[in-house]
């Protein structure tokens, strides 16, 4: 579906000098521009769910908002399923790598009225994602910070022992290294636009954390499902998107070399975008039924 500019410009009105007719004479922002990513994520976000003073730093992922979205509201299908079709509403959500633009608690806040708590590596992340939530005081209660202070744990140093979360969602660096990450900019940017500049400018931004890590999105999930064997008892669902498929074979590997419960995989695609979400759980159905009566669901 197209986006309304007309709508968006009036509740953003720095918005308009990036929206002009494309190629197919639609208007539209040229994606491949940094500060018009920006400005019209600023806009969806004022626009659908009323956030104010949305900001990021300099070179800080912009991510794109309808693909966030689509995440959370699989979650919501995720937890209906296991509760007779109803999306319960006392939720508690652990987002890994929030991030400085903090999307995921914002959207599933506002969309449901879940809380959230946000973890991330970045102390200036934080800062930033702390100061979209002043500006949006009825959120301030709603989603809570935390500083992770060593990058190689996703849950450690993050929740307490006695800590439940009905649900975990990640979106995990997909680069093995900065080098790939700058391939892949370059690469996307050659194919949103005529730009045939040899050096990388990331449309989307992110800095090196956000986008890359040592082994990549895989290597990163395996860290994850390692510990939340750990704490199988503190998640009823913990989730992860998977962006390259080649990953899911070790994943599953994975998995079942820590004995979960359940696997789930969710296909997902945002225009030419494919992705997909795979959740596990420790519990059986037992310990499901429990765990909902427990939590009020």
């Amino acid at each position: 579906m197209p986006y309304d500019f007309a709508k968006l410009v009036a509740v953003c009105p720095q918005l308009e000098r990036f929206v002009g007719l494309n190629a197919y004479d639609n208007l539209s922002v040229d994606f491949s521009d940094p500060e018009a990513v920006k400005a019209l994520n600023t806009a969806l976000l004022r626009f659908f769910y009323g956030i104010e003073g949305w900001d990021l730093p300099p070179g800080y992922l912009c991510p794109a908002i309808p693909g966030r979205a689509d995440y959370i509201h699989y979650i919501a299908d995720l937890l209906a399923s296991c509760n007779e079709g109803a999306i319960p509403q006392n939720i508690r959500v652990l987002d890994i790598g929030t991030g400085a633009n903090c999307v995921y608690p914002l959207i599933g806040n506002k969309e449901y009225g879940w809380q959230f708590v946000g973890s991330d590596i970045d102390p200036l992340a934080i800062r930033y994602a702390r100061k979209t939530l002043d500006h949006n005081p009825v959120l301030k209660n709603a989603v809570e910070l935390r500083l992770q202070k060593d990058p190689l744990l996703v849950f450690r140093g993050i929740i307490d022992p006695a800590e439940v979360y009905d649900v975990s969602i990640c979106n995990p660096p997909f680069h093995p290294s900065a080098e790939a990450a700058d391939a892949g900019a370059l690469k996307k940017i050659k194919n949103l636009s005529d730009n045939k500049n040899s050096k990388p400018v990331r449309n989307f931004a992110g800095k090196n954390n956000e986008l890359w890590c040592s082994g990549g999105e895989a290597s990163f999930i395996y860290r994850m499902i390692l510990e939340s064997a750990e704490i199988p008892s503190s998640f009823f669902w913990f989730t992860t998107l998977v962006s390259k498929k080649d990953n899911l074979p070790g994943i599953y590997k994975t998995l079942e070399k820590v004995e979960v419960a359940q696997v789930r995989t969710i296909n997902m695609s945002q225009g030419q975008k494919k992705s997909r979400m795979v959740a596990w759980t420790f519990l059986n159905a037992t310990q499901q039924k429990e765990w909902r009566v427990k939590r009020n669901w």
